[in-house]
């Protein structure tokens, strides 16, 4: 019997699948509306470029810049699980497959970026949500979740199923238990087994998480020639995280077609298991016996034999198993909270090669969290992964350090086409367990894109962005997912006065499915839904 607390861990790291909408792992490269329009922003002159490419802002004109931008994401995370136990699930219908999906919102992903433009100078300012950015529900729990009920439910319909067996045997030693063999060994026959009755399981969960990662971005480019550039600056970033866990309604299904609340029936278990393991460890005394003496060993008993010695260290095992589960009889209830500070460098680069092409690079350190819990679990588990929120526990969240390079071609003066590339080191990273060792290689991704002055006042453009991570089936679960996908968006600029302009952005991401197969019983298949709507005014002043 597997104990409760692994849906605690399913409960609080399927919260830490968050809105991110863009970029790694941990995290969200889309803060700004022109980066919806075209994500390839790695190379381009513009405000926005305070987070994609600061080193470049510096050419602006002189002044004051301002950039507003508000997004909405809506995410879906489907994980199509098949698990044998499901078909005891009175909401199943008898089926061992089943759909679980999560519902990620983020009704408002804001950032900011100024910038003053004084010289060969140009002071930035940059808040943004570099990680996180909402919350994810599941309202029926998660797989994992109910794998474990229903792997409870099989233990105890394979315990009815037992003692049916050691019935049987027991009728069936009769004759030696009524022969001299049984007082030699000093046994009786022991009494049939009762039968609880396990026919199914009932439950209902409910898990649901939030966690942002708050951005604060200052920094300084200098232009050193007047077409190079440099930037130097530091991110703060500060994380906070809510994850919230239920399971309860546990009920048992027994033959009688009724439904029994786990809480009372669970008292019966032990007295059953107890039995069961008396009348094995008889039978198996008498069967020694019986072969000590020399007695003659049918198949049918060197099979029983085997059967029983390996039986009892099952039962034995499972006596200590259910000890743990006894404390989880009325379910589970857990709230954690987290919170934590990191600080990084950023530095860039940008050079421009007369007014056709531009070049650009940027490299983020990575920033070392370490998440503080404040949370209901006090005791240690002896599930290692349920530590990780145990109350003041820390947790390794770093985000990870991040190169980026671009170029800017544009081949007429109102066209502007562009290329990027993002290199995430993950593995660099140090994650809780140590989870980023279990990747077989660091994210990575390809961005294409272009841009179209239709008159002064107009810019439309549109853009491409595929990303690949380093995935394996033991680091992929469905408790906190990512899948490679493509991406694309497009919008436009409209300037509403000669330094005002206003922007729209759509961006979508199609996800590839990944599946995992655990065992021939045991498999998931993982993939999501994500679509974002911007919208941003730029002022200069």
């Amino acid at each position: 019997m597997k104990n409760l607390k692994v849906c605690l861990v399913s409960a609080l790291l399927a919260a830490t699948a968050s809105t991110a909408t863009a970029g790694g792992i941990l995290t969200n490269t889309n803060q700004s509306i022109d980066f919806l329009r075209n994500p390839a922003r790695d190379a381009a002159i513009g405000l926005d470029g305070v987070y994609s490419n600061p080193a470049g802002v510096v050419f602006l004109p002189e002044g004051f810049h301002l950039g507003i931008n508000w997004q909405y994401a809506h995410q879906t995370r489907t994980i199509t699980s098949t698990n044998e136990a499901f078909k005891y699930g009175r909401k199943n219908n008898n089926n061992t497959t089943k759909v679980f999906e999560g519902v990620a919102d983020a009704p408002v992903i804001p950032s900011i970026q100024a910038a003053w433009n004084k010289g060969d100078w140009s002071l930035q300012f940059n808040f943004s949500v570099p990680g996180g950015g909402g919350s994810c529900e599941f309202e029926n729990g998660l797989g994992s979740f109910e794998s474990v009920v229903g792997n409870i439910a099989t233990k105890f319909m394979a315990l009815d199923q037992t003692a049916v067996t050691l019935n049987g045997l027991t009728t069936s030693l009769s004759p030696i238990y009524a022969s001299p063999v049984a007082a030699a060994a000093g046994v009786t026959q022991p009494a049939a087994i009762p039968v609880n009755g396990v026919a199914g399981y009932d439950m209902d969960s409910y898990m649901q998480g939030r966690q942002y990662y708050f951005g604060f971005q200052l920094g300084a480019a200098y232009k050193i020639k007047e077409n190079l550039s440099v930037y130097g600056g530091l991110r703060l970033l500060y994380g906070t995280a809510t994850y919230k866990a239920r399971i309860n309604n546990i009920m048992v299904k027994t033959t009688a077609g009724g439904y029994e609340d786990f809480e009372s029936f669970l008292p019966k278990v032990p007295a059953q298991l107890q039995q069961n393991l008396s009348t094995a460890q008889t039978n198996l005394a008498l069967i020694n016996k019986y072969e000590e003496l020399g007695m003659p060993m049918t198949d049918d008993l060197t099979k029983a034999k085997a059967a029983l010695t390996q039986g009892i260290t099952t039962l034995e095992g499972s006596k200590a198993e259910l000890s743990k589960l006894a404390k989880y009889s009325e379910g589970v209830n857990l709230l954690c909270n987290q919170s934590s500070l990191g600080i990084a460098p950023i530095i860039g680069i940008d050079y421009k090669l007369n007014d056709q092409f531009n070049f650009a690079m940027k490299y983020e350190f990575k920033t070392q969290i370490r998440m503080k819990n404040e949370s209901t679990v006090f005791e240690a588990s002896e599930i290692e992964a349920v530590n990780k929120y145990k109350d003041s526990e820390e947790v390794n969240e770093d985000a990870p350090a991040l190169l980026t390079v671009g170029a800017q071609w544009s081949p007429i003066s109102i066209v502007r086409l562009n290329a990027g590339g993002h290199y995430y080191f993950d593995k660099d990273a140090k994650w809780y367990g140590n989870a980023q060792q279990k990747l077989s290689s660091n994210t990575y991704e390809i961005l294409l894109g272009a841009e179209w002055d239709i008159t002064d006042r107009l810019t439309i453009s549109a853009g491409g962005q595929m990303t690949h991570y380093g995935l394996t089936d033991s680091y992929m679960n469905d408790i906190s997912f990512v899948t490679s996908s493509m991406s694309y968006g497009f919008g436009a600029n409209y300037k509403l006065k000669e330094n005002v302009s206003l922007k729209v952005g759509y961006f979508q991401t199609d996800y590839d499915t990944y599946d995992r197969v655990t065992s021939p019983t045991v498999k998931d298949s993982f993939t999501r839904t994500n679509r974002v709507l911007g919208l941003g005014c730029d002022i200069t002043l």
